[in-house]
C-alpha cells in the first residue's frame, strides 16, 4: 500500500512537469477512482447582457464528489471567454484540471458540458466589440432584454464531441477520447486569469451543501443549475496574445466549439469527434506570475466502497460461460436486459 501510495505520487509529479512552469496555477486534486457521469439538464435563460454560461462539473471534497451548479457569470474583463476545468485520466489516476478565463477558450477534455460547451470551444456565442452577442441554436436568452443574438446551426455539426455515455472525465476507459484541436492549443500559450472571487464563493457553498455529494444524491444533484447570474468582479485586461489565428475577443472573431440544438445540457449530436490520448501539457489553465501549485491525491476510504456508478469500465468484460446443456422450450429468447 506504501509502496502503491508513493508511485502515485511520483507519476502525478511526472505529470506536472509536463505542464510549463507558466501555465498553471491552483490545486490539482488525483483521486483513485472517477467521477459519477454528468446529469442531463437545461440550461436556464441568459437573463442580463455579457454573461457566460459556466456549465455544472463535479468537484471533490472531504467527502466525495460533490456537484458545483452551472451559473451565468459576467466576464471579468472585456472579451474574456471561459474554459471550464475537467477531470484527466492518466495512468490510474483521474486529475482535476480547474478552469481559467481568457481570450480564447482552451482544452477541457472533449467533455460534452451542455450549453454551448459540447467538446471543442463554446457555441454559445462571441463577443463583437464590447458586447457579447449569443448564439440562439444553441442557449436561450431573455429576449426582452437581450437583442444581440444571432443563429449558427453549422457550428454544432463541426465541433461536437459525442458523448453517449456522459462521461465526466477524460481519457481512460470509459472516458472521452479528444486530442486538441489547432484553436484549443492557442489558448495554452495565453495569459489566463482564475475563477473569480463569486464563482469560488459559488464552489465553496456547494461543497457546504450535503445535498451536493453523489454519496447522498446517488448522482442525480436536486439543484442542477442557478438562474441568478453571479455578481461582477472586474478586472483589469490581461496582455493580448499574438500567436496564431483563430478568432478570440478582441478582433470579434472566436472561433465556436461544438453546440445542443436541444438546448440542453450534455446532449450528444452525431457529429466527428477527436480521437487520442489526454494531454496535460496543453491543458492547464493559468495566472500569469504565480506557479503557486498544491498537489493532493485522494484515495476511496477505508471500509467504504464508492458506488459503482463512480468507477470506469476497465475494458470489455469476458463472456459469460456456457449453462450446461438443457431442453429449452419453444419461442422467443429472453431479452438480455436494458440497454442504458
Amino acid at each position: 500500500m506504501r509502496l502503491f501510495r508513493s508511485a502515485g505520487w511520483l507519476l502525478l509529479a511526472l505529470l506536472l512537469c509536463l505542464v510549463p512552469a507558466s501555465s498553471f496555477a491552483g490545486v490539482f486534486i488525483s483521486v483513485g477512482f472517477g467521477p459519477p457521469v454528468l446529469p442531463v439538464y437545461v440550461v436556464p435563460p441568459c437573463p442580463q447582457p455579457n454573461l457566460i454560461w459556466t456549465p455544472g462539473y463535479w468537484s471533490y471534497g472531504d467527502q466525495g464528489y460533490f456537484w458545483v451548479p452551472g451559473a451565468w457569470v459576467p466576464a471579468p474583463f472585456p472579451g474574456g471567454l471561459w474554459t471550464p476545468g475537467y477531470w484527466g485520466w492518466r495512468s490510474g489516476l483521474y486529475v482535476y484540471n480547474p478552469g481559467y478565463w481568457g481570450f480564447h477558450v482552451g482544452y477541457y477534455g472533449g467533455i460534452n458540458y451542455g450549453g454551448g460547451y459540447l467538446g471543442i470551444g463554446f457555441a454559445g456565442g462571441e463577443w463583437r466589440g464590447g458586447t457579447f452577442a449569443y448564439n440562439t441554436a444553441v442557449v436561450n436568452v431573455n429576449t426582452t432584454i437581450i437583442h444581440n443574438t444571432y443563429v449558427n446551426q453549422t457550428i454544432i455539426q463541426q465541433n461536437t464531441v459525442v458523448n453517449p455515455n456522459h462521461a465526466a472525465f477524460s481519457g481512460g476507459p470509459g472516458g472521452v477520447q479528444h486530442v486538441a484541436a489547432a484553436q484549443e492549443q492557442i489558448a495554452a500559450h495565453e495569459t489566463h486569469t482564475p475563477p473569480t472571487t463569486f464563482q469560488a464563493q459559488h464552489i465553496q457553498a456547494a461543497q457546504s451543501s450535503p445535498t451536493s455529494y453523489a454519496k447522498n444524491n446517488g448522482g442525480h444533484p436536486t439543484t442542477l443549475a442557478v438562474t441568478k447570474p453571479l455578481p461582477l468582479e472586474a478586472r483589469s485586461v490581461p496582455p493580448v496574445s499574438h500567436l496564431g489565428t483563430g478568432g478570440g475577443a478582441q478582433a470579434g472573431t472566436h472561433t465556436p466549439g461544438g453546440g445542443n440544438p436541444a438546448l440542453s445540457a450534455n446532449g450528444a449530436n452525431k457529429t466527428a469527434t477527436g480521437g487520442g490520448t489526454y494531454h496535460p501539457s496543453t491543458t492547464q489553465g493559468s495566472v500569469t506570475g504565480s506557479h503557486n501549485t498544491e498537489m493532493r491525491t485522494v484515495t476511496p476510504p477505508r471500509n467504504n466502497t464508492p458506488p459503482k456508478m463512480y468507477a470506469p469500465p476497465k475494458g470489455n468484460p469476458p463472456p459469460p460461460k456456457a449453462n450446461p446443456p438443457a431442453p429449452k422450450p419453444e419461442g422467443k429468447p429472453k431479452p438480455e436486459g436494458h440497454e442504458k
